[in-house]
């Protein structure tokens, strides 16, 4: 299953809606380098509000995703970390560290702008 990836003015948005099993999350993260580098996108916004449910190895793929964007110039937000998935994420002693975070997508778009023009 493919998560789509929008674009939305010079910002890529991507709404994972799917319970994500490993398959999924490694072709995720090639759709979302390659978009990255087809846009120029400086900033994207992933939404994670419908995943209740995460493992280390996803959680592992979701950092690299982040950090692999990040050497390619664009700039990562994570919103709607669910409690679970926070609490699942601590007890694995998983931190996504220096990974911007909002509650919701709305304030993960601010979040965004303000570590661009930061």
């Amino acid at each position: 299953m493919k998560i789509p990836i929008l674009k939305l003015g010079k910002y890529l948005l991507i709404s994972v809606q799917v319970e994500l099993d490993d398959q999924t999350a490694l072709q995720f993260q090639e759709d979302l380098l390659n978009q990255i580098h087809k846009e120029g996108s400086e900033g994207i916004v992933v939404d994670l509000t419908s995943v209740e449910m995460i493992d280390s190895y996803i959680a592992k793929v979701i950092g690299d995703v982040v950090d692999m964007s990040n050497l390619m110039g664009a700039k990562v937000v994570l919103t709607g970390i669910q409690p679970s998935v926070a609490i699942t994420l601590v007890e694995m002693g998983v931190t996504l560290t220096d990974v911007p975070t909002a509650l919701n997508l709305e304030q993960g778009l601010e979040k965004l702008q303000e570590e661009l023009e930061g």
